[in-house]
Order: C-alpha cells, then structure tokens, then sequence
C-alpha cells in the first residue's frame, strides 16, 4: 500500500562547503579539481552527500574532515540552492556551508589525495553549478558576521601582529583601512592581547605579537548582557 511520502520525488542532497584560509597573498578558497566523471577536471568546491544515518549539519562536517583533516572548525550554514536544474545529470538540492580555517592548520596529505588546491579568492576560476554563487553569498554572510563578532580570528594563527589583522580585515570587507583608526579600535579592545613575544620575520626591527582572548571576550558579552 503506497504511502504519503511513496507518491512524492525523491531527491538527492548535498553539502558544498566553502573554505576559506588567509595568508600574506590575501583570503583564498580550498576548491576541487575534479578527478572523477562527470565533469572530469572541472574546478568545483568541496562537497558530498548527505548519508542516511547523518544530519546534514553533520554530513559538512564529515566533509570537511574528510578533505581537510580537521575537526572542531568555525563553520556556518550559507543557504540552501535548489534551482531544478541546478545540476544537469540530476536533480540536487545542495545545503552550502562556509567555514573559516588557518591555513597552516590542515592536512596537506589528505589536500592532496583529494586533488584539492588553495585559490586567491580575486583569481578563482570558472567554477562548476551554481558554485559562484554560494561563494558570493558566503562573503556577504561572512563581512556582516565578522562586523558584530570574533569570527576572523579563526582564519588567524594564536599569535599575530596588527599589521596580519589589518591586512585580514582588508580582505575581507575588500577595501583598504586606515592604519591609524584601526589600531585605535583595537587598543580599545580588551580581547586582543599584547603579548611579551616579538614576530622578526617580517622585518628586522620586529613587531610585537597578539592573541585573542575567547575568556575576556565572553566576559564582556555577559557583562552587556
């Protein structure tokens, strides 16, 4: 006897997750080029898809572990595309995550076996489906989530200059910032420490070292609270 859910279509669903790193060169993308049919070496994001014994908050994360070797990232869901014919052999409807890595932290083995590859993010090229488009939506969500929260910092590594945190903003909202007023704003910001320890690999004078405090941080938000 067929059910309610019997004479409905089935559909396939996927994750796509966007990952983005930051180094000197600026915020780059881990994309996929492709080593499999369809669409053999066409660039693509990373992506799979959901399994019947997961959730489709966990079938990201396993993705992202499986491409990338890490476990515990800053990841937040995107949106989901499902135009009908968002993917020509099928119909797929694909839930889009971006998650915000260092880009010293993950597993170049596994990058590697898995054909994966770092991308300047003002030199992508043309990427497979509506993959642009989530990549758009992504920034957006990431530049107005950065303005009201520490999210960034997951992009840097424990100790950084001001200089590495301007240049990280700067990539982000894609436009240049007063040096003079930034370091103003962060002066005023008790999370981000000073620490004893000097960076001489960016220039021989040296520049003082920082790190993000999470404990004083949640602190002041209970305090507003």
């Amino acid at each position: 006897m067929a059910t309610y859910y019997d004479i409905h279509p089935k559909f396939h669903v996927a994750v796509d997750c966007i990952i983005f790193g930051f180094n000197k060169d600026g915020l780059s993308l881990l994309l996929l080029k492709r080593n499999m049919e369809p669409f053999f070496g066409a660039w693509s994001l990373m992506g799979g898809f959901v399994q019947n014994d997961e959730s489709v908050d966990n079938a990201a994360k396993r993705v992202l572990r499986e491409y990338t070797g890490l476990n515990e990232v800053y990841m937040e869901q995107v949106g989901t595309f499902g135009a009908v014919h968002r993917e020509p052999e099928e119909r797929v409807i694909s839930v889009a995550y971006y998650a915000l890595i260092n880009i010293q932290d993950y597993d170049k083995k596994c990058v590697e076996e898995h054909n994966g590859y770092w991308a300047r993010i003002d030199e992508l090229p043309h990427l497979l489906f509506d993959h642009e488009e989530m990549i758009e939506k992504a920034r957006e969500q990431m530049r107005r989530k950065a303005s009201s929260a520490p999210i960034s910092f997951n992009l840097l590594p424990e100790l950084f200059t001001l200089t590495q945190l301007q240049s990280l903003y700067e990539a982000i909202y894609d436009c240049p910032i007063d040096k003079r007023n930034f370091r103003k704003k962060v002066a005023d910001m008790d999370f981000i420490e000073q620490t004893e320890l000097i960076d001489k690999k960016s220039s021989r004078r040296g520049a003082r070292l920082y790190r993000f405090n999470n404990h004083i941080y949640s602190k002041s938000l209970k305090f507003k609270l």
